[in-house]
């Protein structure tokens, strides 16, 4: 028996002294015979030579197609797209080693092993989450579905009619990045394949059982307008206004749903105030539809966040009740601060405008709620405006605005239930005084343009512009001193009496005198920022109220 495990011991130190001798023939830095790395047949390279062979592969594997599904749609994108990357860069290094590490009985054992059955050792990948998140963000959103949110509509007869809301679909798009890198890194061997992402519905806002509340008027209130281009605009806005429906807790801008005050946006020129002096633009009138939002907000007792009064009073609600919006200067905000939803609904024609609150009525029946403004002080106009008209010929005087006081005004809100009584102030208003105006013309016979008339301009002083007229300055035309009428092209019923216009967005020309906006702020409470008058503003600065 001994001799038996001699001679056994003597072959085999024979046979693995002539695999020592083979493989160091070979050359000790190649890799065996029988290994390949990601399907490609290594054997008999050196790690760098098989390295460069795998990554050629991968850079191929960068146009493999894998298919991304969102719900029920699908869109494709490539590995690269993906940032898809060679993670086990060190498999090489282990196939190196194969059949080279050990003892040479081990290292013989795993070469008859490769012998009898080569051996692949498998490719892992990774890819870059930020390439994931960007194809998904760019290129499977557009896949969304938008929710549609229930809603109301008039349904003619003084009721309404519930449209009930459609789901949406949406993209969870951080847990559909880790779905996509999971499926990378566990599955994806190259070639095409299938991912699906992570899709949740967006459930629509509002019931049929929330809405079905909406059935009392919480307030209301109307004003009146005369028709023309000014009263265009107030129909365009009030239809602007009208329709929207806020949940509890939502804020509602009056300005951004409005603008842009531009032809585009249906809107036409009408007289507004710029700086000191009245010139056309787009909007005019718009404010008498917000003012006329604010009193119906008043009325349902709803919390109004931002509120401005305009420069000059408005003759189509008293002092204080009035709210100027400017684009991108000034605002009406309002919140609902029911439980339950609101709807507004606006109509305009004819010369009426009003709107409605609408929703579910909590307040006590014998809850009556009014409002009245008062008058602190007046202050007196000063001064005269005058403002040079370039194509009119010296000895023109037209007078464009009218003076009329300016005051302190308070609103206040009067509560009665249970018997008693509670008054408290809501606002107070500055309005400025409006100055006489004119329109003096500069233009001289000789095309030129009169610099005696220019100086009297800018004196600020109507008896020196009367001065230079009375000097025949004008070349010997016959003077003008025209009362003011208004220009047939703006399409306006005029009033007798006096003109009315608005600051920074135009408003419309009413009776008994020329008015406009100005920024002035509710008391601290309301938190309404300051910012510089227009009155004080360089014209081309400031921004014309409606």
């Amino acid at each position: 028996m001994k001799v038996k495990k001699l001679l056994f011991t003597v072959l085999t130190v024979g046979m693995v002294s002539n695999f020592w001798i083979n493989a160091q023939a070979q050359g000790s830095n190649t890799i065996q015979q029988g290994i390949s790395i990601g399907g490609i047949d290594v054997s008999g390279m050196t790690e760098e030579d098989a390295k460069a062979a795998v990554d050629s592969k991968v850079e191929a594997m960068k146009a493999d197609v894998i298919t991304v599904k969102i719900g029920s749609k699908e869109t494709q994108a490539t590995a690269e797209e993906l940032g898809i990357v060679w993670s086990n860069t060190d498999v090489v290094d282990d196939a190196a080693l194969l059949g080279m590490k050990g003892n040479l009985i081990q290292r013989y054992k795993d070469k008859k092993d490769l012998e009898k059955e080569p051996y692949n050792f498998e490719l892992e990948f990774s890819a870059d989450k930020s390439k994931i998140q960007s194809f998904i963000e760019n290129k499977c959103t557009e896949f969304e579905t938008e929710r549609v949110d229930a809603t109301i509509e008039d349904d003619g007869y003084g009721g309404f009619n519930i449209i009930e809301g459609v789901a949406g679909t949406k993209i969870n798009v951080e847990e559909s990045v880790k779905a996509v890198l999971n499926y990378i890194e566990n599955e994806w061997q190259g070639g095409s394949g299938t991912v699906s992402l992570i899709v949740e519905e967006d459930a629509p806002q509002g019931s049929t059982e929330e809405l079905s509340q909406i059935q009392d008027c919480l307030g209301s209130a109307t004003t009146y307008y005369t028709v023309g281009d000014r009263g265009k605009n107030v129909e365009i806005g009030t239809q602007k206004l009208s329709g929207y429906l806020l949940y509890p807790g939502e804020e509602f801008s009056v300005t951004e749903h409005l603008v842009p005050f531009t032809p585009e946006n249906g809107y036409n020129l009408a007289p507004e105030y710029s700086g000191a002096r009245v010139v056309n633009g787009y909007g005019g009138g718009i404010c008498q539809v917000s003012t006329t939002l604010y009193n119906a907000l008043l009325e349902a007792e709803l919390e109004i966040v931002e509120r401005h009064n305009h420069t000059y009073s408005v003759s189509y609600v008293d002092a204080s009740m009035d709210a100027a919006i400017a684009e991108d200067v000034m605002d009406l905000r309002f919140k609902n601060n029911y439980d339950t939803p609101i709807f507004i609904s606006g109509n305009a024609y004819g010369g009426t405008v009003s709107f409605y609150i609408y929703g579910k009525e909590t307040r006590s029946p014998d809850r009556t709620v009014t409002y009245y403004s008062t008058v602190e002080s007046y202050t007196e106009p000063e001064g005269t405006v005058l403002s040079a008209k370039p194509d009119a010929a010296v000895g023109y005087l037209t007078q464009t605005q009218y003076a009329q006081k300016g005051m302190t005004a308070t609103l206040w809100k009067s509560v009665t239930e249970n018997g008693e009584t509670t008054e408290t102030q809501v606002n107070t208003s500055y309005y400025q005084p409006m100055k006489n105006g004119y329109e003096v013309g500069v233009l001289l016979p000789d095309g030129s343009t009169s610099s005696a008339m220019y100086a009297a301009i800018a004196s600020g002083d109507l008896s020196q512009v009367q001065s230079v007229i009375a000097g025949g300055a004008y070349g010997g035309t016959t003077p003008q001193t025209e009362a003011w009428q208004p220009e047939t092209s703006q399409s306006e019923t005029w009033q007798t009496e006096t003109w009315q216009s608005e600051t920074y967005q135009t408003e419309a020309w009413q009776t008994e005198t020329w008015q406009n906006e100005t920024y002035q702020t509710d008391p601290p409470e309301t938190e309404a920022p300051v910012v510089t008058d227009p009155e004080t503003m360089p014209e081309s600065d400031s921004q014309p109220e409606s």
